[in-house]
């Protein structure tokens, strides 16, 4: 049975910084595409950054370019994501997933985890 769960989630001032982890059990994900997406209340769930398999690859949102960074650990499997510099309108409830491919403007994901709350306050 596949499970992506996060953890790191929390409250932290504008300015500020988190470090999310997403540990993966039932199968490896190491030749897969790890990612993360947010979705904020009345908001549909966006996509803010992916990983590839052997990690030399990554993309992220604008939004969150130059702030945010992503890693992977399959020796673990396990994927981070590293916040800083945090505004308000990142709050969001935060979802790893995994085999995360994009078509055109839209991302997609065969595996999602429960998500972890990031509140920044101002």
């Amino acid at each position: 049975q596949v499970q992506l769960v996060e953890s790191g989630g929390g409250l932290v001032q504008a300015g500020g910084s988190l470090r999310l982890s997403c540990a993966a059990s039932g199968r490896t994900f190491s030749t897969s595409f790890m990612g993360w997406f947010r979705q904020a209340p009345m908001k549909e769930r966006e996509f803010v950054a992916r990983i590839s398999g052997n990690g030399r690859n990554t993309n992220f949102a604008e939004f969150v370019k130059g702030r945010f960074y992503i890693s992977r650990d399959n020796a673990k499997n396990t994927v981070d994501l590293q916040m800083n510099s945090l505004k308000p309108e990142d709050t969001a409830v935060y979802y790893c997933a995994a085999e995360v491919s994009s078509y055109g403007s839209r991302w997609y994901a065969g595996y999602w985890g429960q998500g972890t709350q990031v509140t920044v306050s101002s």
